[in-house]
């Protein structure tokens, strides 16, 4: 694949002269986007509990300890798969309309269906209009990732990256001080707390401009398509995504990003309910059972802001194969100690901040990393289509998690999200493959000639 070949300067001026206006106004725009989307989902996972507790018995189901976690989980699986599907959906219109129009339907969408989980009376509305947002939250990673690679075409691009990402972290923090503050006035509440995002599409439209490489590229798509004329890399970005040269980084970043996803939605979803039933067992009341999910969801997530912001400064440092192997492992020491044995809640908390480091760490580096292997025409596609794959996976882990405590493990939840957060070693098979990014420009798209339509000449 042919990729810019300009050699970045010898010499730096400096990192104020060198960041634009604009570069921190997309910087701006993408991170409170990502954290609010971040913010929104974590209220989910905090009331999970409560509010399977409220509608299982208006569907009919008790709400036993099995119970709430094979409905909670599946009302999780439906969230995954709107977003796996609307980050396909989002990703392809994103190349073809520009990213920032597409980036604020995006997100209004899943605003307003998370708000409106607040008035569901039973699980299965929770779980469709969990769905709907999903397809929401699909837009937002994928999209901003984009936009921050093409909009940073600088030595600070992975950096600003790792920043973007933080701010998802950010909003599970917020969340949980939300939470904290305000969890007594009960589940509905914190969930109208989640149309927040809804104030980013403003910011989009008024401050974020699209990149002038799409908007180029736009324009040159449309007038070979007025014109009758076509090129290579006019074919469906699917069909591109899935042949060569693009198939080989395609499997990498798949291969990447579901292993990391399966790891992170199996802890993250079941270690508030983890804390709270270990709280219960020992017969304390359940507003202390809420604070201390509150207390823990702070420290996973401040260690996650250090994790997914580091990266890419580490990333730079030492190469992004290299960081993704210490993504890795520091998760996994963190699940083996934490997960398949009896741990209080003291313990809980020291394992916290760790998870949160290698595990969002992790995810930062998917969204980091795969820019750099694909061309502006496909790179908003690929970035959901990879994401969106390991979601589809990953939708499966919440909710075997929640069938597998309850058939094999007499309802031990930890033992669960131990097996379950395993299937996660995928990510090291891609690993094997993957090539090392750092330092090299961002691939752009190769040059063809139009393929005319030819005209016989009349043999008069």
């Amino acid at each position: 694949m042919p990729i810019d070949t300009t050699a970045p300067p010898r010499t730096h001026t400096g990192w104020r002269r060198e960041i634009s206006r604009t570069q921190w106004l997309v910087l701006a725009g993408t991170t409170l986007g990502w954290g609010l989307d971040g913010f929104a989902g974590s209220l989910y996972v905090l009331v999970l509990g409560p509010a399977m507790g409220e509608l299982l018995p208006n569907s009919g189901i008790e709400a036993s300890r099995a119970s709430i976690g094979l409905y909670g989980g599946l009302t999780m699986a439906l969230f995954l798969v709107g977003w796996a599907t609307g980050g396909i959906l989002f990703g392809i219109l994103a190349d073809y309309f520009g990213r920032t129009k597409v980036l604020s339907v995006g997100i209004l969408t899943y605003a307003v269906f998370s708000a409106a989980a607040a008035f569901a009376d039973n699980w299965w509305q929770l779980g469709i209009l969990r769905f709907i947002a999903g397809l929401g939250s699909g837009v937002e990673a994928p999209v901003g990732a984009a936009l921050i690679a093409e909009t940073w075409r600088n030595r600070f691009r992975a950096r600003a990256g790792g920043v973007m990402m933080s701010g998802y972290a950010a909003g599970f923090f917020a969340a949980a001080g939300a939470y904290a503050l305000l969890g007594s006035q009960g589940w509905r509440a914190m969930l109208m707390l989640a149309g927040l995002p809804a104030v980013v599409v403003w910011f989009i439209r008024r401050f974020v401009p699209e990149p002038p490489e799409i908007s180029a590229h736009l324009d040159s798509r449309r007038q070979r398509k007025a014109q009758g004329t076509s090129t290579a890399h006019d074919r469906f970005v699917l069909w591109r995504l899935f042949s060569p040269p693009l198939r080989r980084p395609m499997l990498v970043c798949t291969a990447l990003a579901t292993g990391a996803l399966i790891t992170f939605w199996s802890v993250s979803t079941w270690y508030p309910q983890i804390i709270r039933q270990l709280t219960l067992a020992a017969n304390l009341p359940p507003a202390l059972a809420d604070h201390r999910v509150a207390v823990a969801a702070m420290l996973f997530n401040a260690g996650g802001i250090v994790g997914y912001a580091s990266w890419g400064f580490i990333a730079d440092l030492v190469g992004r194969r290299t960081t993704f192997l210490l993504s890795f492992g520091v998760s996994a020491l963190a699940i083996v100690w934490t997960f398949p044995f009896d741990r209080d809640y003291a313990e809980f908390l020291c394992a916290m901040p760790i998870l949160g480091f290698g595990l969002f760490g992790a995810l930062s580096g998917t969204f980091i990393y795969a820019p750099e292997l694909f061309p502006p025409s496909v790179r908003a596609t690929a970035l959901a289509v990879c994401n969106s794959v390991g979601r589809y996976v990953t939708a499966l882990g919440p909710l075997t998690a929640g069938i597998i405590a309850t058939s094999w493990f007499g309802g031990n939840l930890g033992q669960a999200t131990a097996w379950v957060s395993a299937l996660g070693l995928i990510a090291l098979v891609g690993l094997i493959f993957a090539a090392e990014t750092n330092g090299k420009p961002l691939p752009v798209d190769p040059v063809s000639h139009p393929e005319v339509p030819t005209v016989e000449k009349s043999s008069s």
